[in-house]
């Protein structure tokens, strides 16, 4: 389906390439977009937990103590050879206490199967903990540890999102590859067509892993750079909150949340609220370019 906006503005002088993370309410507005969607939705038990699941990040975020960020030499180190200034596979131990805060949080409450994984978390030694952690951001999950991962990744992301918050925007550069984020390297999970005075109708790349955005140009291809064989793609044929673009040269889509159809629409999860979306685009045959680091293992009951 083409673009039915048939206006697509480019950044003017004022508007800013990168958008870092606002951390005072980041998760909990995401808390209250989840619990939204959960009413009267098929996997609304599922959001519902996610929903929870992000109030505790809220509350992880607020405890932490301010984490020490690369110095100057680092970051201009990084810009140079084409990096993030932010590396997760050095990321500070204090993540672990707040995966432990949020288990401990989630326990009580939580239905059978995630409940099992929290803990198996709670018991687990460090060691244990950051071979999850970096199996989750490696991509190489073993067999049974899907019910633990999206928990790993919200606490990874609650460290992430407080450090990107914190860096120099102004000493960003955008990566050659244009789905990578600027300030740790992971892929977009989705992007967003934003509202505001300089930003209005930009499309920005929100990090699934620090919450970051960075400035895109519309109907481009994020995965391959191409313009010609792009379309959206939705369930019911007509232009909604949330849709995928898709890309014919490398078979490759990832979803849009616009906040000029609705401006409560949040990346993270609008995107796992609509997995009906990517089950028809994964029988079409095209493969998604980004994840939600949410989402791995966690429909255990």
């Amino acid at each position: 389906m083409p673009d039915p906006t048939t206006d697509h503005p480019r950044p003017d002088a004022d508007a800013p390439p990168f958008l870092l993370p606002v951390t005072a309410a980041l998760f909990a507005e995401r808390a209250e977009r989840f619990a939204a969607l959960a009413e009267g939705h098929s996997l609304g038990d599922w959001l519902a937990l996610l929903a929870r699941l992000s109030r505790a990040q809220q509350h992880a975020l607020g405890a932490l103590p301010e984490l020490p960020l690369p110095d100057a030499a680092a970051v201009a180190q990084a810009a140079a050879h084409g990096m993030p200034p932010l590396d997760p596979a050095a990321r500070p131990p204090v993540w672990r206490d707040a995966l432990r805060a949020i288990a401990g949080e989630l326990l009580a409450a939580a239905p059978p199967g995630a409940q099992a994984a929290l803990q198996s978390l709670l018991a687990a030694s460090d060691a244990e903990l950051e071979r999850l952690a970096d199996a989750l951001l490696d991509g190489q999950a073993a067999m049974g540890d899907g019910a633990r991962l999206p928990f790993i990744a919200a606490a990874l992301q609650v460290v992430h999102t407080q450090l990107a918050s914190r860096l120099d925007a102004g000493g960003l550069r955008k990566l050659e590859a244009a789905n990578v984020c600027p300030c740790c390297g992971n892929p977009a999970v989705a992007s967003i067509v934003r509202l505001g005075t300089v930003i209005d109708k930009l499309r920005y790349l929100h990090c699934s892993l620090c919450n970051s955005e960075w400035n895109v140009p519309r109907a481009v291809c994020t995965s391959c750079g191409g313009d010609k064989e792009l379309a959206l793609q939705d369930i019911d044929g007509r232009p909604g909150a949330v849709c995928a673009e898709t890309c014919d040269a490398c078979k490759s889509y990832l979803k849009i949340v616009r906040q000029d159809k609705d401006p409560r629409v949040d990346p993270v999860a609008d995107d796992l609220a609509t997995l009906s979306l990517d089950l028809l685009l994964d029988e079409a045959g095209y493969q998604r370019a980004g994840p939600n680091l949410l989402l791995t293992g966690a429909h255990g009951d």
